[in-house]
């Protein structure tokens, strides 16, 4: 029998995880308890669902006091009760990294706890069982740590692996909802990631425990091992597929790209997707970014520069690492169109970023005159 028990939560009514990402299905704040000679408690969770998490807590115990809390995590969706706890158990030892221990009392001033600060492969003993601990500096903050209980072969990987929605929230789609979470969560810092996959790789897991999401074993866990080892590195996860991104003011620019999708694929394009900038999701356009291979921009001249959604797209991809990828830009003015330009020199500024010409310029909307140059950018784009 496990000594792991999930005391996690869901959190059904949420509309906005951290203030901007849309979660449908809400989200889950998870936490573990540990019971051996000692008691250890995996984080805790956002302040919204404290009471219900300190009833799990209580059910769980069955009458016994935790030991210790590990905090892996600082962010207030897997800190933000602490204080809750350390009031309802005050004996209770924090447990977290120097830095984590800092950011502690910047989010909760004055508060008084018994403390052990732990380093990069230091190891805490329960009784039976230890737990060993494992750097991830900026994983996707800096004082993060992740946890190794050898005993179970399992690894409680903080904010690594997680997923947007609810704890059993499509349990056979992980993927689509974890990547568009990797990449608006951690999609900065796949070098990160990359260094902390090489370091679990030297261990033997059977199971991951995230602070968002399921429970990773068997199957689902060797496809998200798969899908961080693509994802970390900025590979390309859906060879030939193409996004077709466009921000459209009147509907001119709209019908161009829906054309061009059309295009890519009636020439091969082994995946297109469509996004409007104006009104669909932002992240989950950021995530079909990185997984296609190429990407075509269609955007208006507004104001002598780019259509503002466009703008915003861009430059969220620019703070997520968006790299190593084909662009082909599509632009539309009625006098003085601006918008390729604005949007090359977004382009520029990120690493290795090819962009497939040619360049294609409408004036107002798309007209028959303008189909070979769209023609020849769909024949660049796909022939590779």
């Amino acid at each position: 029998m496990s000594i792991v028990k999930y005391i996690g939560v869901d959190d059904p009514d949420l509309d906005l995880f951290e203030s901007q990402y849309e979660v449908p299905e809400g989200m889950c704040y998870n936490s573990y308890l540990i019971s051996d000679e000692k008691i250890a408690i995996m984080d805790s969770v956002d302040p919204r669902k404290t009471t219900q998490w300190l009833n799990n807590l209580k059910t769980a115990l069955n009458g016994q006091k935790p030991t210790y809390l590990i905090v892996q995590h600082m962010e207030p969706d897997h800190s933000g009760s602490v204080a809750a706890l350390l009031e309802a158990y005050p004996e209770t030892i924090i447990v977290a990294s120097a830095k984590a221990l800092q950011y502690l009392q910047q989010f909760n001033e004055n508060l008084s706890a018994q403390t052990l600060t732990i380093a990069d492969g230091d190891t805490l003993s329960l009784g039976k069982n230890s737990l060993k601990f494992i750097a991830a500096a900026m994983v996707h903050w800096p004082e993060v740590m992740v946890t190794y209980l050898e005993s179970e072969q399992t690894l409680f990987a903080a904010d690594g692996f997680g997923k947007f929605g609810v704890y059993n929230a499509d349990p056979d789609d992980w993927a689509c909802e974890a990547r568009r979470y990797y990449f608006n969560i951690c999609g900065k810092y796949g070098v990160q990631v990359a260094t902390l996959l090489s370091k679990a790789s030297a261990l033997k897991i059977s199971k991951i425990c995230p602070l968002h999401g399921p429970v990773l074993e068997g199957e689902k866990l060797s496809e998200a091992l798969r899908l961080y080892n693509i994802w970390s590195k900025y590979d390309v996860e859906t060879p030939g597929g193409v996004l077709v991104a466009y921000a459209s003011i009147h509907g001119g620019t709209k019908e161009a790209a829906e054309k061009i999708a059309q295009l890519l694929k009636e020439k091969g394009a082994s995946k297109v997707a469509i996004t409007d900038l104006s009104r669909d999701d932002m992240a989950e356009a950021i995530e079909d970014a990185f997984r296609m291979e190429s990407m075509v921009l269609a955007a208006a001249t507004y104001d002598g520069s780019v259509f503002p959604p466009m703008y915003y797209f861009l430059h969220k991809l620019s703070i997520k690492g968006y790299q190593r990828r084909r662009v082909g830009l599509i632009e539309n003015g009625t006098w003085a169109p601006q918008a390729a330009k604005v949007m090359r020199a977004q382009l520029e500024a990120m690493k290795q970023i090819e962009i497939v010409e040619p360049v294609v310029s409408i004036k107002s909307k798309l007209k028959q005159t303008d189909l070979p140059a769209l023609d020849a950018l769909v024949n660049a784009i796909v022939k590779r």
